[in-house]
């Protein structure tokens, strides 16, 4: 059975007296991927270490598997997988090699140990690469056998830092797919640290977005999105504009919550600065006759200085609660 992680008034301070986290609590359902979303410095990637065990949280700060408190327990003794963005795989291994490492370390059988390794050779969909040395596979295979490697133990969580920023943009992506694949497929608890929000929007059941130590909102992308509980959600997950409306005041805005149309038809005409071609749509800078820019998107494509009016919908506007 998946494993439920608890949290428990966790916080971070380095012995410089840096506080990088925050007491928090947080709790991960069994077989959810969790996203810790956020900028560098924030406090995600130590929240990791202290599911990991790799870091121990302030006093007081209690953690939990499946009810089980494991703060006091080290990453050997908590069954935990991790990623890495750099790989960390063994080069003077080859890939069947490096997968069977944790299950040798645990003493598997020979023939467990094979059969394991065969099973995660398909699963990662690398069949006929197991003789392969590590130097002669690409990015996203080296990713992958990293990933099997950390799988092959049968961790009861999966843990996973940033381990798709050191690839390319299009490899990013297709292993983004995969990754989703993998992880609906051994219904593990898992956690991935990421600063990409298209990446945390992609693989999370939740995401949990942190700034500055804390957490400041958790819930589904489609929620963190459309209803920001902060300022700073609002504006980090996603392109959003600051407007002064006469009569409204400071509303946010999304850029597809944007009408434009020809000067005069709608709510205010405002000038075009940018028009910047994405493929099925255009990116639109605007610039309103009070100074104040708008972002917006279209699918056909507008010169810059161009005249446009525009309609904003106040049904879409985001409401943070601070």
């Amino acid at each position: 059975m998946a494993t439920r992680i608890t949290l428990e008034r966790c916080a971070k301070t380095f012995p410089d007296g840096t506080r990088a986290l925050e007491p928090l609590d947080l709790a991960i359902e069994p077989g959810e991927c969790l996203v810790l979303l956020g900028p560098s410095g924030c406090g995600k990637t130590t929240l990791l270490r202290l599911i990991a065990g790799l870091a121990a949280p302030d006093e007081g700060g209690r953690i939990a598997f499946d009810g089980t408190d494991v703060t006091a327990r080290p990453i050997e003794a908590r069954r935990v997988g991790m990623v890495f963005q750099s790989y960390a795989l063994f080069p003077n291994m080859n890939v069947a090699q490096n997968i069977a490492y944790g299950l040798k370390i645990r003493g598997d059988a020979p023939a467990a140990t094979a059969a394991r390794v065969a099973e995660m050779l398909r699963l990662t969909q690398l069949e006929g690469f197991g003789e392969r040395r590590i130097d002669e596979l690409s990015g996203g295979q080296k990713q992958r056998v990293a990933l099997a490697r950390a799988v092959a133990i049968a961790p009861s969580v999966l843990l996973l830092d940033e381990p798709l920023t050191a690839l390319d943009a299009k490899l990013r992506e297709s292993l983004r797919i995969e990754l989703k694949r993998l992880l609906g497929a051994l219904k593990v608890t898992s956690v991935f640290v990421t600063h990409d929000q298209a990446e945390a929007m992609a693989l999370g059941d939740r995401i949990a977005v942190l700034s500055r130590g804390r957490i400041e909102q958790i819930g589904s992308a489609r929620d963190i999105y459309a209803r920001p509980a902060t300022r700073f959600v609002a504006e980090f997950v996603g392109q959003v504009s600051r407007l002064n409306l006469p009569g409204r005041g400071e509303v946010l805005v999304r850029p597809e919550h944007v009408e434009l149309g020809a000067p005069g038809t709608g709510s205010f005409d405002a000038t075009v600065a940018v028009c910047t071609f994405l493929g099925n749509l255009s990116a639109i800078e605007l610039c309103t006759d009070d100074g104040q820019t708008l972002l917006a998107e279209t699918r056909v494509p507008v010169a810059a200085g161009s005249r446009v009016g525009v309609t904003l919908d106040p049904a879409y506007f985001l409401e943070p609660r601070s």
